[in-house]
């Protein structure tokens, strides 16, 4: 779901980033890659559970964050007491414009042209762009590529082996109805990012799961691994 323009909700939500420590507590969530407690947030911005609680809370009641509730591994059943409230990075979006473009309705209308291209001339153009800007990306990030990988809004996150995840796809939108062209598009572009990074012995698949991008990064430079 998106939420778009100008409308009331949206600027509310927005505005709930405008404080500093709210907006720490939102980045911690969203970058973890799983479901966070109140504990754990507290910790990570160095305050006290109560106000993480209560600063969780509102980004929830936002839209800008999702909850849910699951008990610690291994206890259940009666005197298990009440469940953990966690906290993980919504699937919606908030786009907020004034006064309103439509650049979702552009990119669903080049992707459908993409799709009719019988000739496949304009589809080897989107994948010469696509991966000159991932190249771009990774000299603007100085050859670092979770860096550049983040500048693109794909949320790495990288284990100790050098398996790069990214957590989000930025064309979420118009994945759902156009998955192809969009998976090729973030291939091209991840391949781009690798090209022009300095760990040009890295590669990019594509291995589509729910809740992520659909590409995965494999031999990235164990550095990254250690920085995220």
């Amino acid at each position: 779901m998106a939420r778009r323009f100008a409308d009331p909700a949206s600027l509310t939500a927005l505005n709930s980033l405008d404080d500093p420590l709210r907006r720490r507590l939102h980045d911690y969530v969203v970058e973890h890659g799983a479901p966070v407690s109140r504990d754990a947030a507290a910790a990570a911005v160095g305050i006290g559970r109560t106000l993480a609680a209560y600063h969780l809370d509102k980004l929830a009641d936002a839209g800008l964050l999702d909850v849910s509730y699951e008990r610690p591994p291994g206890r259940g059943g009666p005197g298990a007491g009440r469940p953990a409230k966690l906290y993980t990075g919504t699937a919606d979006e908030i786009v907020v414009s004034v006064p309103p473009r439509d650049y979702l309705l552009l990119a669903r209308l080049l992707v459908s042209s993409i799709e009719q291209d019988a000739g496949g001339a304009v589809r080897s153009a989107l994948t010469r762009a696509a991966r000159d800007t991932g190249r771009r990306a990774a000299v603007d990030a100085e050859g670092d590529v979770m860096e550049a990988l983040r500048d693109c809004g794909y949320l790495p996150q990288a284990d100790a082996d050098g398996c790069v995840t990214l957590r989000n796809c930025p064309f979420h939108s118009v994945a759902k109805d156009h998955l192809e062209v969009v998976c090729g598009l973030n291939l091209q572009l991840v391949e781009g990012v690798i090209e022009g990074s300095s760990s040009p012995g890295a590669r990019a698949e594509l291995s589509p799961r729910e809740g992520r991008c659909c590409v995965l990064v494999r031999g990235a430079s164990r550095q990254g691994a250690a920085d995220d």
